[in-house]
């Protein structure tokens, strides 16, 4: 995985993390790459990230495709909801240091939440696009 996606998820978490509005609805900074066994719901995941060359003719760049997950148990599709637009507010102006990188563009692209196979959990899916740029 290149050094940009390392630091670009770190940023993403630690952004996440610090948001007093998410991490009210989510009871803590429950902002996982992997949920430990015992976490409860709900909280967020870190996904898939594809990367892809973002290159110019002059200046190198890379184009990461990012999945957030929401997982939730309470209110039907409202708590899912809810979340992801904390999520997305969270993102929207947050100064994200990348080390070695700059962020040059984050974008929202999609979110979409379903109720899971258990009939009980909520999965909410929220995709952004990120280009970065080595200092």
């Amino acid at each position: 995985m290149p050094a940009s996606a390392v630091s670009l998820r770190a940023a993403i978490r630690g952004a996440l993390a610090a948001d007093a509005p998410l991490t009210a609805l989510l009871g803590g900074a429950k902002i996982y790459d992997e949920p430990p066994r015992t976490a409860g719901l709900p909280y967020v995941t870190l996904g898939q990230d594809v990367i892809s060359d973002a290159s110019t003719a002059t200046e190198p760049g890379e184009d990461h495709a990012l999945t957030l997950h929401v997982w939730s148990r309470q209110g039907g599709h409202r708590e899912a909801h809810l979340i992801a637009g904390a999520v997305l507010e969270a993102l929207a102006d947050a100064p994200l240091d990348l080390g070695e990188h700059r962020l040059a563009n984050l974008r929202f692209i999609v979110a979409d939440v379903r109720r899971e196979g258990d009939g009980r959990t909520h999965h909410g899916i929220v995709r952004l696009r990120a280009l970065t740029e080595p200092l």
